[in-house]
């Protein structure tokens, strides 16, 4: 009888530009006190990209990154996941495609996605199912790159949960039957309700980002139905997280006991920089102390590279370790909630 396909994550890569936006500077551009941007929406700075780091490129270099970590050549990837965000070098360009020809992957094929915050989520799922369906699938590179910051007005406080956006890249390389890091279920959740609640409103065809647009500030994130996202949001988004974790670890399959999986094996908490206060409170619904995540509020948000970048911070700081069940949370703009279970350190 063969054995049950599973899928690790071999290595994981980061690239973060130099430039660097603090507290204090948001405070002065929002009008907010420093301490509030510092302590309530948890930003100490955030990663500032020179005109030259674009997104696709740092999706390269974080890609390259990756690679260097492991003995795995490019030439072996059979599949690139590009997660560079919609904000990139051309409109209505292949990302996934240029990112495997300035790796070297020959012979990788590849597919853009796009679920806003949650695309690392859901990039994992589709990579492991793609492996599982597959058999001439053995290697995935998922990895994208990340510069929403251009399109936050600092100065609307309409967008205040926005003004940690920042930028950066991140990848990870997954592959058939790897020994270690096996990515287990994983969950979605999607409330079309508020899909054009947070939108730039000069961004397409419904109103193209003319110069007059552009002076207006059109051409900038906006939540354009405030009371509307923010009494749905609040009322759904605690529960469906949660919903997700839960379905994340039922899918994961039993432990090797035979017992079904719950929260209280979870042993490392990897979520997309919200605010202090959501961290806490997610941290409080699964049974885990600070010490077993990490909260990157020197970068800023990276959007859905958040994930990719949580799992090396966790690492350098020695807070994922062998051993650990990990729950990737994220959630995006439209809105969507994901969450997948990553049991780190050699199979057992």
């Amino acid at each position: 009888m063969s054995q049950p396909v599973s899928v690790g994550i071999v290595s994981a890569g980061m690239y973060l530009p130099e430039g660097r936006v603090s507290a204090a500077e948001i405070a002065a551009e929002s009008g907010m006190p420093e301490w509030v941007v510092r302590d309530k929406l948890g930003i100490i700075s955030k990663t500032k990209a020179r005109p030259d780091e674009h997104p696709n490129q740092m999706a390269v270099w974080a890609a390259l990154d990756c690679l260097s970590k492991t003995d795995i050549k490019a030439e072996e990837i059979d599949v690139v996941i590009s997660t560079t965000e919609e904000w990139r070098e051309y409109l209505l360009w292949t990302t996934g495609v240029h990112l495997a020809h300035e790796i070297g992957a020959t012979r990788a094929w590849g597919i853009d996605i796009h679920m806003r915050c949650a695309t690392t989520v859901g990039a994992l799922k589709i990579a492991r199912d793609m492996i599982i369906a597959d058999p001439e699938i053995n290697t995935i590179l998922i990895a994208g790159g990340y510069r929403i910051g251009d399109l936050i007005d600092l100065s609307n406080p309409r967008t205040s949960f926005m003004y940690n956006i920042s930028a950066g890249a991140g990848a990870l390389l997954l592959r058939r039957n790897h020994p270690r890091n096996h990515v287990l279920g994983a969950h979605l959740i999607t409330d079309g309700s508020m899909s054009k609640h947070v939108l730039v409103p000069a961004s397409g065809t419904v109103q193209f980002p003319t110069d007059e647009a552009v002076k207006r500030g059109l051409f900038k994130f906006d939540l354009v139905e405030p009371e509307a996202m923010k009494n749905r949001l609040n009322a759904v988004s605690m529960d469906n997280w949660l919903k997700c974790v839960d379905e994340a670890l039922r899918k994961s399959g039993p432990r090797p006991d035979g017992r079904p999986r719950g929260r209280a094996d979870l042993g490392f908490l990897n979520m997309v920089l919200v605010k202090p206060s959501a961290f806490r409170e997610m941290l409080g619904h699964l049974g885990l102390s600070e010490t077993q995540a990490v909260y990157c509020a020197e970068y800023g948000h990276i959007g859905e590279q958040d994930s990719i970048i949580n799992i090396i911070e966790g690492l350098k700081q020695g807070r994922l370790k062998d051993g650990d069940l990990m729950a990737i949370i994220g959630a995006g703009i439209g809105y969507v909630w994901g969450a997948a279970c990553v049991q780190w350190g050699p199979a057992s």
